[in-house]
């Protein structure tokens, strides 16, 4: 129990996180140039945790780091950073509440971890609550925005499904630090043709950057991957309902925003999504015991990926 306790705790820490991108991008960082914003997002960081894991990849982790790097840093970053411009602060967070039941269904397909009824139940509370809180929001940036959000979303729950099936084998801060390399180097060609030379930094662009940098990619991508090798996909997604209720609380506070009862409503139903798919507590069994399968296991003859040693919730 303390496990999972733990896993939720660190899970928590990355939707926060990354809740708080859309304000600091939006109000912070130079618009029109999403490539050199999500190159100075990414690179940086993968440089830092790649000093600190002090390896480099092998055999398979290479391409591995190579796909992750595109789905989870070049796309994502670059689809957030266009989205978090496009919109307003609340409107772009909110379209990642959806990730969960994406997620969920890719992680049944992908890793055959079958959601449990408590999953889809709080999917389907947190997609009412987005629903709640969205109506009636225009929010600005139209339809480009919330396409960039819906295909950051989109990208990003393929590429942490496939974090947690490749996860065994390499450590938590290696692995992250890859793909984010991998990613930044990525974006750093495209930002090179694509924009030209990196645009002028003032002060308030650079703590900017500082933040989206050291806490909302690096400590976040780490807590969100570290949960991913101790919580199933499906919990780990719905505990990133977080990442709206942040988004709103501070497009509220912070940008004057409003926010109405049925904003708060909405935000109730997001957190009971959250709360329904925290992890079961494990049915005591006898020692030796077998036979049957506990709760919950993967049917007898098919393959689950492999997770490091005492990691299991």
């Amino acid at each position: 129990m303390e496990a999972n306790v733990r896993g939720l705790a660190i899970a928590a820490v990355a939707p926060v996180a990354w809740g708080t991108t859309y304000y600091v991008t939006r109000h912070y960082l130079p618009a029109g140039n999403p490539l050199w914003g999500a190159t100075l997002r990414a690179l940086p960081a993968g440089c830092l945790l790649l000093l600190l894991a002090r390896t480099r990849p092998t055999g398979a982790w290479w391409w591995r780091s190579a796909v992750l790097g595109l789905l989870n840093t070049s796309a994502f970053f670059v689809l957030v950073y266009i989205a978090a411009q496009r919109l307003a602060t609340s409107t772009a967070s909110m379209v990642m509440a959806l990730s969960p039941l994406v997620m969920t269904v890719t992680a049944w397909a992908l890793l055959a971890q079958r959601p449990r009824a408590a999953h889809l139940a709080g999917g389907v509370s947190g997609l009412a609550g987005v629903a709640l809180m969205m109506w009636g929001r225009t929010g600005g940036g139209g339809t480009g925005g919330l396409i960039a959000s819906v295909a950051a979303m989109l990208v990003s729950s393929l590429g942490y499904v496939l974090s947690q099936r490749w996860s065994s084998g390499a450590g938590v801060l290696a692995t992250t630090a890859w793909q984010l390399c991998f990613g930044g180097v990525l974006l750093l060609v495209a930002a090179v043709v694509r924009e030209g030379a990196p645009p002028p930094l003032g002060r308030r662009a650079l703590v900017g950057f500082g933040y989206v940098t050291l806490v909302a990619t690096a400590l976040a991508f780490l807590a969100w991957f570290a949960a991913l090798r101790l919580l199933p996909a499906a919990t780990v997604g719905l505990v990133g309902l977080l990442n709206p209720v942040t988004g709103v609380l501070l497009g509220t506070v912070l940008a004057a925003e409003g926010l109405t009862v049925r904003q708060l409503g909405g935000m109730a139903l997001i957190l009971a999504g959250v709360l329904l798919g925290r992890p079961r507590k494990a049915a005591a069994r006898p020692e030796g015991a077998g036979g049957c399968a506990a709760a919950g296991s993967p049917a007898p003859g098919r393959r689950t990926p492999a997770r490091p040693e005492g990691s299991r919730p």
